[in-house]
């Protein structure tokens, strides 16, 4: 029974954002029969979001089936502060590109359409993006999702190299011409280490 308590808990916190309905008729003898496919995304707004897509006859059911989807699809992305994205990335799929690029505080969600409704949901209140390519949003999406899915945190890249983060993070002011040691240490407090 905790289980279950446990996943209706997680429930109630998850944001749902309806991206797109797509109505379609198949004709038939008597007339036309309608049938709706949905895209709805889901987040936690604390850097966890899926999405989703289901088709049925009626549009609530169809929105029923895409957010279940969507649900058991949640990925996990690090956020700078919980805010922003650690760096910029691209990401595509199919014949949609997108580049997002983490933004300074007070910047805001400067995104379209499909992009916003997944960086509301997963969290972000400082993005830049920029959509190349297709407009479809099943397409917008899926290539934001493979971005987003690039994006890596100094934790992991120093797990990854063998260093320490303060380290790493010290290379990174270097390179944008600060401070290695004050920047290491606003690093280590935001991130609580």
């Amino acid at each position: 029974m905790a289980r279950a308590d446990r996943d209706n808990r997680e429930d109630s916190d998850l944001v749902e954002r309806l991206v797109h309905i797509n109505r379609v008729a198949k004709v038939v003898k008597g007339g036309r029969r309608f049938g709706f496919a949905a895209l709805v995304v889901v987040g936690d707004g604390k850097g966890r979001v899926g999405f989703g897509t289901g088709k049925a006859r009626e549009v609530p059911e169809a929105i029923r089936k895409a957010t279940d989807q969507a649900k058991k699809t949640m990925i996990r992305v690090p956020l700078r502060e919980g805010r922003t994205l650690h760096h910029d990335v691209k990401g595509r799929h199919g014949a949609g590109r997108v580049m997002l690029r983490s933004a300074t505080p007070g910047t805001g969600i400067i995104a379209g359409g499909p992009m916003r409704a997944v960086f509301e949901s997963l969290g972000v209140q400082d993005v830049v993006t920029k959509s190349n390519g297709t407009s479809n949003p099943y397409n917008m999406v899926r290539a934001t999702f493979d971005a987003l899915a690039r994006q890596s945190s100094p934790r992991t890249v120093a797990q990854r190299r063998g260093l320490k983060v303060s380290d790493l993070v010290a290379r990174r002011s270097v390179v944008e011409g600060g401070g290695a040691s004050k920047a290491a240490a606003e690093y280590e407090a935001a991130s609580g280490e």
